[in-house]
């Protein structure tokens, strides 16, 4: 070093207590330029945590929480839609009915539970052979004893029976075999002992065993709109024989008949479907 360069250098002025200046950061560490999000063969930045919270905002959506009476209301409108359901099967397609005596033996006992298809006869003919169940033409139940609940217990069955949940019992319904259609003329007996229909005598495979076709004589022709019905075990019925005197003179309307019994469905033992014994009445001629 020259005595001129020193001198130089010692005639600069300095603050007092001054040291020399820093370098600066960013000429010793240069920043990168940030890698293009568009280019596959740049290297993935790592996402720091709570990165995503600032995305959202410095607060968190709190848990959605289910109110404690959304469950019931959902529990009320499963309950509510199958009531109406069973309502409407039991107004338009089936109705359970109680077997309340034995005047349908071997073919219904007492107790059995039968369904009755609401569908006859709205929608579908009655046939010769059909067991349908009918409102009391009047005074055909006269005589039968009545088991009559009271208070809640009797709501709670008409409820029951309303909606299509409880059979209907006996208290103003009857379940009979239909043996002559409006028009028809019935008789017994021929030499053989043989209910005739419009001439022609049946063998009645239906009525129980060791009962006769019936134990009293008639002769009778169906009115339009009615019709003449008799029970399987003969010898132990109260149809359309025994109530000449009633109101209709043993016939019944057809606006009473409230369906066709086609199955049995309690005791479980017995269940099965009821077929029309249509081969009893595949000669009978139209009237």
């Amino acid at each position: 070093m020259t005595s001129n360069d020193a001198d130089s250098a010692d005639d600069q002025p300095r603050p007092s207590g001054a040291f020399a200046a820093a370098p600066d950061v960013d000429s010793v560490f240069p920043a990168r330029p940030a890698p293009d999000p568009t280019d596959p063969a740049a290297p993935a930045v790592p996402q720091q945590p709570g990165d995503h919270d600032a995305e959202r905002g410095t607060h968190q959506d709190p848990a959605p929480t289910r109110r404690p009476w959304s469950f019931v209301r959902e529990v009320g409108i499963i309950v509510v839609a199958a009531l109406i359901i069973s309502f409407l099967i039991k107004t338009f397609l089936v109705q359970p009915f109680v077997i309340p005596s034995e005047s349908m033996e071997d073919t219904l006992i007492k107790d059995d539970r039968v369904l009755a298809s609401r569908l006859v006869p709205r929608f579908l003919d009655v046939h010769r052979g059909d067991v349908v169940v009918f409102k009391d033409p009047g005074g055909w139940l006269a005589n039968q004893p009545q088991d009559e609940s009271t208070g809640l217990v009797k709501a709670g069955e008409t409820f029951l029976t309303f909606i299509g949940i409880r059979p209907v019992d006996a208290n103003e319904h009857l379940i009979k075999r239909v043996v002559g259609l409006p028009g028809d003329h019935v008789t017994c007996c021929d030499a053989q002992g043989r209910v005739s229909v419009n001439g022609v005598p049946i063998d009645e495979t239906y009525i129980k065993p060791g009962s006769a076709p019936s134990e009293i004589p008639f002769d009778v022709t169906v009115p339009e709109g009615h019709l003449f019905v008799l029970g399987d075990n003969r010898q132990n019925s109260g149809d359309s024989r025994y109530n000449t005197d009633k109101p209709g003179q043993g016939f019944v309307p057809m606006e009473n008949v409230v369906g066709t019994a086609v199955a049995k469905v309690w005791p479980l033992d017995r269940a099965a479907l009821m077929r029309n014994p249509g081969s009893v009445f595949e000669d009978v001629p139209e009237p």
